[in-house]
């Protein structure tokens, strides 16, 4: 029985406070094991914390202080006797093939909502487009996508020397780190609950529609799959990865639906967005090369035909892996 409660606290409250940083260490580095002098300390604290816990029961006048020390107690409980093994470390080629396609199917609404947003921008850069050609200028923020589009095929196709030469490796470390810096800010911009992310996707989207159309729309169709498929089929998912961090970060702000309290929702999404933006820059990477070393090359240097090809078989691949790489083994937020 506590008879004098202010005493009761002044003296109890440090061993309390001990307890709860002790959890918090074991949860926030799930590959931390306690020594041994640790471990009789974490036991000590924890049945002091249940005889305390025992006393504030009889004291009803406290029901905030009985409810904080049987979160305590839960959770050391459920410490000393947890039967799960602890996370190991997972190596790159277990992430590559099973926790980053993870990680990413764990999300997938958010990821068909950046894919939606992104479409709903293409089909308002098409609109604006064929209903006002003059809006090309606003639509299109790089200059060589300015011109006519046969034009640009033609003396693109008569190039008799390599415009890159001796810059390929130059103009493939801009392309990534450019584009892993568009991502970046996508991901970042779900701390303003989404709406940052999804204005940079549709922007994106209505570029993407607004070229699509002006090429097409000049007969050069063949031209813009040789030229966009073979990195387009990973530098737009790439960034629809970006989209999908950024919504997953604004649902764990906003916690729709969800009872658990900030800094649990964060905890809970924060390794699968680490995972989400670093698969998103392994294939930024691979984009940048692809389009550095391949798709500024147009007949007659390379086929159109070969080029078309490769995206496909990219995209084949992409969706493979995303989709079925990681199945039937336990999913890990390692």
């Amino acid at each position: 029985m506590i008879i004098d409660l202010e005493r009761f606290l002044r003296e109890e409250r440090e061993a309390w406070l001990e307890l709860e940083t002790f959890l918090d260490k074991l949860q926030e580095e799930p590959l931390y094991k306690p020594d041994l002098e640790e471990a009789k300390r974490f036991h000590y604290l924890y049945q002091r914390t249940s005889a305390d816990l025992a006393k504030v029961r009889t004291f009803s006048h406290e029901p905030d202080l009985r409810q904080r020390l049987e979160v305590l107690v839960g959770r050391a409980y459920t410490e000393i006797h947890e039967t799960r093994a602890r996370p190991h470390r997972v190596t790159p080629f277990q992430w590559l093939l099973g926790t980053f396609p993870q990680a990413f199917r764990r999300h997938i609404n958010a990821f068909l909502l950046s894919l939606a947003v992104t479409m709903v921008g293409s089909l308002f850069g098409t609109g604006a487009l064929l209903f006002d050609p003059s809006s090309k200028d606003a639509l299109m923020p790089f200059p060589h996508l300015l011109q006519d589009p046969s034009d640009r095929v033609e003396r693109e196709e008569r190039a008799d020397e390599d415009t890159l030469q001796g810059s390929k490796a130059q103009f493939a470390a801009f392309l990534m780190r450019h584009n892993t810096q568009i991502s970046l800010l996508t991901l970042s911009l779900g701390m303003t609950w989404g709406i940052g992310t999804l204005l940079v996707l549709f922007t994106n989207g209505v570029m993407l529609g607004a070229v699509a159309t002006d090429y097409v729309m000049a007969g050069e169709g063949i031209f813009l799959m040789g030229w966009l498929l073979p990195h387009g089929v990973i530098e737009i998912p790439a960034i629809l990865l970006a989209g999908q961090a950024g919504f997953v970060l604004a649902r764990a702000l906003i916690g729709w639906g969800d009872r658990a309290t900030f800094r649990i929702r964060m905890r809970s999404v924060s390794n699968d967005l680490v995972h989400l933006i670093f698969g998103t820059a392994l294939l930024l990477v691979w984009a940048g090369m692809i389009e550095a070393f391949l798709s500024q090359y147009h007949e007659p240097i390379i086929p159109y035909a070969a080029k078309i090809f490769l995206g496909i078989i990219e995209l084949i691949l992409l969706v493979l892996w995303l989709g079925w790489c990681g199945r039937g083994k336990a999913l890990q937020h390692a």
